[in-house]
């Protein structure tokens, strides 16, 4: 194995290793001898748990080809074979990890600029890989060594998943015909450009931004920040459309506008699809994390299903998929998991499940959505902050004498007493920023929430 150009100690691995995935600045912290050494190091894992291939996927950023095929080098010299994908969004990836009983990593740094760029993992049958359940072992391995090989090498063979990927999603969530939609999308230059056509192409899809580049040039492919949605919602009024999709870099997250150009919040689309889902399996379990709306729990409960609370993160949502059995999990990112499509999220499988409920009806998106419009929310605010569990414990100690109650799942919840208001305030696990993100009934007392909880965070 050859000695990296980057050299890492275990603290500064920790800035690249996640808690579920690997992201850094190309040619800084990150390069190909480093992933070719995490290949061998993730392959090293899977042969001694019995597993005999993987599958290598990238996204469009100009780094993803050559890191992809370093990590394939790197995975074939520990006796694993490789299914190199070539271009690929991250829940095609997850597709053929799911269909085709394999592990997987796919090269992408998400929403990130072009500068980044990092690999999501994971097992046969698209398990989530965190630091619990490998990430740290190829963290140890990349400061200690791999251990040598010296069996035959795995096989590299290429192969093209987007025609069976396209047809397993068609076939999982049929949109009805009754109705014709006009769907502006939005792909912000990410692999959306690529697998939308395939899997919409029958329908009338008004593009903008179809081009792969990883460069970005229009805009960033964060459809969480709202200053990335504006060219879409503008788009999708000029067209007449009516619905807008906006997705992420690496497609595995979908933002949805209505037909007059309004955004619409992720804990709607959750509930939205947790009303579809209990239509059809009664009774069943449905998670969301603690940062959505408290409108989705109620749905959930009005609709006769379960709602499971959770932290935030694909890994923790996937591992309380797989632990309550549910059969469908949100996140107030756009992330959307599905039990069959291998507890895995998928923006387009979310997005066809939108179509469908708008397409079923004869009423327009602002009007089927509007059920589940019930509270005012903040968003997620960032805050820089040196000591982010001193601020935290400030805001904890300013609201003791009005909290019902506070909990510590996932950064601080505090419920207000005698209201329907909470706010969380959680610490990012990458940079020194605690985010915040509030409730209450109205924009006027969400407003003054925020403003009160910022003040104590920036004092």
């Amino acid at each position: 194995m050859s000695r990296m150009a980057i050299e890492h100690t275990s603290e500064t691995l920790k800035n690249v290793i996640k808690a579920y995935d690997v992201r850094g600045v190309v040619g800084e912290t990150i390069d190909e001898d480093f992933v070719r050494t995490a290949g061998a190091a993730f392959a090293n894992i899977l042969r001694g748990e019995g597993e005999i291939r993987i599958a290598v996927g990238h996204d469009m950023r100009p780094s993803s080809p050559s890191l992809a095929a370093a990590f394939a080098q790197g995975a074939a010299s520990q006796g694993i074979d490789v299914t190199e994908l070539g271009l690929t969004s991250t829940d095609e990836l997850y597709f053929v990890a799911g269909t085709k009983r394999c592990a997987g990593a796919m090269f992408t740094a998400s929403h990130n600029p072009a500068k980044y760029n990092g690999i999501k993992l994971c097992r046969a049958g698209a398990k989530p890989v965190s630091t619990d359940t490998g990430l740290a072992e190829v963290g140890r391995m990349i400061l200690e060594g791999v251990p040598e090989y010296d069996g035959e090498p795995g096989a590299v063979e290429k192969h093209d998943a987007l025609g069976e990927y396209a047809h397993y999603l068609r076939e999982l969530v049929p949109v009805p015909t009754r109705r014709p939609l006009v769907i502006a999308v939005d792909a912000a230059n990410g692999m959306a450009g690529m697998t939308v056509p395939a899997v919409l192409g029958d329908m009338d899809i008004r593009p903008l931004y179809f081009e792969l580049d990883g460069t970005f040039p229009n805009h960033e492919a964060n459809p969480l920040d709202p200053k990335n949605l504006v060219d879409l919602q503008r788009f999708t009024v000029e067209q007449g459309a009516d619905i807008g999709l906006a997705f992420d870099g690496d497609a595995d997250r979908c933002f949805v506008v209505d037909e007059q150009g309004n955004a619409v919040s992720p804990s709607a689309i959750t509930a939205l699809i947790a009303t579809r889902t209990l239509a059809e399996h009664p009774g069943a379990t449905i998670i969301h994390n603690l940062i959505t709306s408290r409108a989705v729990p109620e749905v959930i409960e009005e609709c006769g299903g379960t709602p499971v609370r959770t932290r935030v993160g694909h890994s923790y949502i996937k591992a309380q998929m797989a632990e309550h059995d549910a059969l469908f999990g949100g996140e107030h990112s756009a992330h959307y998991y599905f039990a069959d499509f291998f507890n895995a999220d998928s923006g387009l499988v979310a997005a066809l499940h939108v179509l469908a409920a708008l397409a079923e009806q004869d009423a327009p998106l602002s009007e089927l959505m509007a059920q589940f419009d019930r509270y005012a929310a903040s968003g997620e605010i960032n805050s820089e902050v040196a000591d982010q569990a001193a601020a935290t414990q400030r805001v904890v100690d300013a609201f003791a004498d009005r909290a019902a109650s506070v909990d510590e799942l996932d950064g601080v919840t505090v419920q207000l007493k005698d209201s329907k208001a909470w706010f969380n305030v959680r610490a990012s696990n990458t940079e020194p920023l605690l985010r915040l993100n509030a409730e209450a009934p109205t924009r006027e007392e969400v407003d003054a929430l925020t403003d009160e909880v910022l003040g104590i965070i920036r004092a």
